[in-house]
């Protein structure tokens, strides 16, 4: 299992690498939305060539979909809201302290999420260590973004 926390790491850094890209798409085709769309073909692209490949690509049952929470769908959407801030924002902003307030939200609202067991995930308490975790993530970052 150790494999899928490199699989990890290798997200973080495409994500920081992504939010570069992306900036440079939209001020080269000189619209946002124009870019997004790009950006949104080419993830498509990925994931069905992944899905080809692997044979782990099909679509859902009237079953699955029937049991499926009403929120479960709107995820694409969140992605979609990324996208466009690393259009609007990392550029003007860094990549440093934009990827820093992504990572340290993302991680404050999954201290929440895990502690009241929402959206899916198992419930884990906010203890002390996951709680000054978070805190020193955003001292962090705060330093990363004023100096």
């Amino acid at each position: 299992m150790w494999y899928l926390y490199g699989f990890v790491l290798m997200a973080g850094i495409a994500n920081a690498v992504q939010a570069g890209l992306n900036g440079a798409l939209s001020k080269g085709l000189a619209q946002s939305l124009t870019a997004g769309l790009v950006v949104a073909a080419g993830t498509a692209t990925c994931i069905l060539t992944v899905g080809l490949i692997s044979g782990h690509l099909t679509w859902p049952t009237a079953d699955q979909v029937s049991h499926m929470p009403w929120w479960a769908w709107f995820g694409g959407i969140l992605g979609g809201g990324i996208i466009l801030a690393q259009f609007v924002v990392a550029q003007k902003i860094g990549a440093a302290p934009f990827l820093g307030l992504l990572v340290t939200a993302g991680v404050v609202t999954s201290v929440v999420l895990d502690h009241f067991g929402l959206i899916g995930f198992e419930q884990h308490t906010a203890n002390g260590w996951r709680l000054g975790g978070g805190l020193l993530m955003i001292v962090g970052v705060t330093l990363v973004a004023v100096f």
